[in-house]
């Protein structure tokens, strides 16, 4: 029973990573724009986030820890935003190939994450050294009303904010996607930009807010990795890289739906964590349990293109670049 708790806590929390960037790149592909620079993007919300409240707690003696969430959010969300920025003025301001530049963005986001990372570790006199305890304490505090509960009611709920706001984020998206006028327009868009920009719709803003916004949201998933599980701390070890690319596989498995990402995002947290708990696995073994997320989606992807579900279907334009002198 005790380890079953802990592979859902494990799930909860990688889950909640995954769920983030997943969530944004939703956003992001149904304007029609394929980023695969996701996995970069969750590199460079943790790092600004992590750097901007390490500075803050570095001489004060007393930090207030609402000022230290709203600046490594608001740091990392603006960091991430910017990502989602370069990507949008190369593919479609510059019309550069979106896969390539997707993929070059996730490379340079890594080497800057982790020059930057560990420049603060020396900074900071070493690796693990870094000092944000207050940060990420204030992140990983569980909300009041489960300190009321049964004590494994307390146990499986007592997370910190960021596990429910995904879950919000996820909700919100999937409601402005499919219920506003907004997202009726972003849909337009994503399927065929030429009829959409032909009804009046302004096709590049589209795109570029859709991009950046979703840009920022997948950002704040590599946050909370730092904040939560490395302890406000930075390791180079590529855990964020890898949970980015479970993120866009997400995208698949959920079928571009925002609330089906919900549960399959703690489905491939759970997956990710399960060789753990599993007695007996070698090292060989045990990297072929860690591709199940994979595996899963792999499944998913064939049965969907069997079925050949409209509902199920990638937008139309998805990937493709949109001229205007062409239409």
């Amino acid at each position: 029973m005790t380890q079953l708790i802990s592979l859902f806590q494990g799930g909860i929390m990688f889950g909640t990573v995954i769920l983030y960037g997943a969530t944004g790149e939703i956003l992001t592909e149904k304007s029609g724009n394929l980023n695969l620079g996701v996995p970069g993007i969750m590199y460079m919300g943790g790092i600004v986030g992590l750097m901007s409240v390490f500075f803050y707690e570095m001489n004060n003696p007393a930090p207030n820890k609402l000022l230290c969430i709203l600046i490594a959010m608001g740091c990392a969300f603006a960091a991430s935003v910017l990502g989602g920025l370069i990507y949008s003025i190369l593919t479609i301001s510059l019309r550069a190939n979106q896969n390539v530049t997707g993929l070059t963005l996730t490379i340079f986001a890594s080497g800057f994450a982790n020059f930057f990372g560990g420049s603060l570790n020396k900074l900071a006199g070493g690796v693990g050294q870094i000092s944000v305890a207050t940060t990420s304490a204030a992140f990983r505090a569980s909300l009041p009303f489960a300190q009321d509960l049964h004590p494994i009611l307390s146990m499986l709920l007592g997370y910190g904010f960021m596990v429910y706001l995904a879950v919000v984020l996820a909700f919100v998206t999937n409601w402005v996607i499919n219920r506003t006028s907004v997202g009726l327009n972003l849909r337009a868009v994503g399927e065929n930009p030429a009829t959409a920009d032909a009804a009046g719709i302004n096709v590049t803003r589209y795109k570029y807010l859709a991009t950046c916004i979703g840009a920022g949201i997948s950002g704040l998933g590599g946050l909370y990795y730092v904040m939560d599980y490395t302890k406000g701390t930075w390791d180079s070890d590529g855990g964020i890289e890898r949970l980015g690319w479970l993120a866009v596989a997400l995208v698949i498995f959920s079928s571009w739906k925002p609330k089906r990402g919900i549960w399959g995002a703690y489905l491939f947290g759970m997956l990710s964590w399960l060789y753990f708990y599993l007695p007996g696995l070698t090292r060989r073994s045990m990297e072929l349990f860690k591709m199940l997320p994979y595996l899963v989606t792999v499944i998913v992807l064939v049965v969907v293109s069997l079925r050949r579900s409209r509902e199920n279907q990638p937008p139309a334009g998805l990937g493709l670049p949109y001229f205007r002198e062409e239409r």
